[in-house]
């Protein structure tokens, strides 16, 4: 993957993944261009399968846009900032980005759970 484009610049991945938190949700957008959504796909199940293999990977889901519209957004579950610090920084994780078409664009962002009370839990 050529690019990765923060979803808030302020305060990129690089950022986040130094404040300890957990659990944590990564929610990731890509854009890319039609024609590569095979080779999107193939290098994303990949990528899936060796966090699937990480200390404290919870689980991960693929979404793809309504219509035409070649754009994905991937949600993965980690029990701490730590596991999912050490599986992004994997040197083989490293190495699987280059695997993406050069169109893909990764928005990648980390979230925790807000309880709203009578809407959410925590």
């Amino acid at each position: 993957m050529s690019h990765m484009r923060p979803l808030d610049p302020a305060f990129p991945i690089e950022r986040q993944i130094a404040v300890d938190a957990s659990p944590v949700v990564l929610v990731n957008i890509f854009t890319l261009d039609k024609a590569d959504e095979d080779l999107f796909l193939k290098a994303w199940q990949d990528d899936a399968q060796f966090m699937k293999r990480q200390p404290g990977f919870i689980s991960t889901q693929l979404h793809r846009a309504v219509g035409d519209s070649p754009t994905y957004l991937n949600y993965a579950v980690w029990d701490t900032m730590a596991d999912f610090r050490a599986a992004f920084s994997h040197p083989e994780f490293r190495a699987k980005i280059s695997e993406y078409p050069s169109s893909a664009v990764a928005s990648p962002h980390l979230f925790q759970k807000v309880a709203v009370p009578g809407v959410c839990v925590a």
